[in-house]
């Protein structure tokens, strides 16, 4: 049987609320998933939520609650918002499920029983906010450590360590071997600058439970819980095992934000060496957004409500716009006057205006019967659908949207320079409309395949209104001339309604 194409977010720790950039990385995630499926392949989705360590603890300790509970509560809310963004997940993971826990222990304790860990005693500072170890190169030149880190602790504890300095040079060798394993590759040779300029140091792999039981017990010494960035990080391969029938490992893209690349691209891949797993075929890492120039901050209120847009704008629009404002890698600027601008003049009078007056003049002038076909833009929807589906296979998604943008503004160009409602005044010109209301409706049909990764409800209403019954979802069906002459159509309605602003 052949591989399922297996793509991952990473999953979110749940002590707060969806924001901006988790629905980002999701939609990242949802438009490969569906373009892989519209492709052909059998894909498995999977997103989910990182339940354990210190901060969730304090988190619910304020609230005067259990942390299972706390977490609870948090889930449904993550989950609700994986269905606001018509996610099409095919499991939702949460690190304190059994599946999830049984696994990480049988990991554990195959990987101490080969020797892969050692006990020690560390000295120094820790960061509780941040639940990291921080050193004397981590302090700033006054002797303080960055504001970022919260409350910096002075600690003398031991714990468990994996080795990981002992496969540095693999790992070099490894991604330089390998270019695609880390995208964009501005990314890739951070990694590789990392590597090559510092020693790895041992990765501490344990909290003492005196200090947080909040977390997986080791299995090899109950006076430990797991450190959850290597509790997290096993969630790929716990769920691969959970659907082994399905062959999903290796995960064929990790889609991750670049504030957690060292944790994906140096201890992921050495710890799957250490379990004697295939690596994943690639991390592909988005950057971050701001809003109006500045950084996305609660506590300044400088934030983008990805709710509150759906609600008002409707969720293809919210899709629509981070997909095509930002590529996958640099950072992006979201505004609200650049957001109502992609609406007004891509979505309302672009795409939305093009099938409208389409399949109204369709009705107006054929009682909304499909022509015989004709082949003026048949060349356009070719070149269209060739380079989607090539762009697609990269997770070049932004490209991905130019080239279908690319046959909505040249079909729109060819209402105007063909004048149906001209040449519906003249009989001697009925053959001539004919072709032309031929090429406008197919051409709608056509986007409507093409657009239906990234913006699957308006898809739907296309092909409804086209009055087909299948679903839009094989970019094999972008190939001209679906539409048969003779089918009648539905009734066009506005799909991106203007809005006085």
């Amino acid at each position: 049987m052949s591989k399922c194409f297996y793509i991952t977010t990473a999953i979110d720790y749940v002590n707060g609320q969806p924001h901006l950039g988790h629905a980002y990385e999701k939609i990242i995630a949802d438009v490969i998933a569906r373009s892989r499926r519209s492709l052909g392949q059998a894909v498995f989705f999977l997103t989910g939520l990182d339940e354990h360590g210190q901060k969730v603890q304090q988190a619910a300790q304020a609230e005067k609650r259990n942390p299972q509970e706390y977490c609870d509560a948090l889930a449904a809310d993550w989950q609700a918002f994986a269905q606001k963004l018509a996610l099409t997940n095919n499991d939702f993971v949460r690190t304190t499920q059994p599946r999830h826990k049984e696994f990480v222990q049988a990991t554990l304790a195959t990987l101490n029983d080969a020797g892969h860990f050692y006990k020690a005693t560390y000295t120094g500072f820790y960061s509780a906010k941040e639940e990291t170890f921080l050193t004397e190169k981590d302090r700033l030149p006054d002797g303080t450590f960055d504001a970022s880190y919260g409350e910096v602790v002075e600690l003398r504890e031991d714990n468990y360590y994996f080795k990981l300095g002992a496969h540095q040079q693999w790992l070099i060798d490894t991604i330089e071997a390998n270019p695609d394993f880390i995208a964009p590759s501005y990314r890739r040779n951070e990694v590789l600058g990392f590597l090559k300029n510092h020693t790895l140091e041992d990765l501490c792999i344990s909290r003492p439970v005196a200090r947080l039981n909040w977390g997986i017990p080791l299995p090899f010494d109950p006076e430990f819980v797991t450190y959850v960035w290597f509790d997290a990080l096993v969630n790929y391969t716990s769920i691969a095992k959970a659907h082994q029938e399905l062959g999903l490992w290796p995960a064929d893209i990790h889609v991750i934000g670049k504030d957690i690349v060292k944790f994906h691209a140096v201890y992921w891949p050495i710890m799957l060496k250490a379990m004697g797993l295939p690596l994943p075929k690639q991390i592909l890492v988005h950057g971050w957004w701001q809003k109006d120039g500045a950084k996305i901050s609660k506590s300044t209120g400088n934030v983008v409500d990805p709710v509150a847009v759906i609600n008002e704008w409707g969720l293809d629009a919210f899709r629509y716009y981070v997909l095509r404002e930002l590529d996958i890698g640099p950072d992006g600027n979201w505004t609200d006057p650049g957001f109502r601008s992609r609406y007004q003049a891509e979505l309302a009078n672009g795409l939305g205006n093009l099938v409208n007056r389409s399949l109204s003049m369709l009705k107006r002038y054929r009682n909304g019967v499909v022509p015989a076909k004709s082949n003026d833009l048949a060349a356009d929807a070719a070149k269209a659908a060739d380079e989607t589906r090539a762009w697609l296979r990269q997770s070049q998604l932004q490209a991905a949207l130019q080239s279908i943008w690319g046959l909505v503004n040249r079909a729109n160009k060819y209402v105007d320079e063909t004048a149906p409602f001209k040449l519906a005044k003249d009989p001697a010109q009925a053959q001539r409309l004919d072709d032309v209301l031929y090429n406008l409706a197919e051409s709608c049909r056509v986007l409507a395949v093409l657009l239906n990764p990234f913006l699957p409800g308006t898809s739907a209403k296309i092909y409804a209104q086209l009055g087909l019954t299948n679903a839009p979802d094989q970019l094999a069906d972008a190939t001209w001339g679906g539409l048969p002459a003779g089918h009648t159509i539905g009734e066009p309605a506005p799909l991106f309604p203007r809005k006085d602003v």
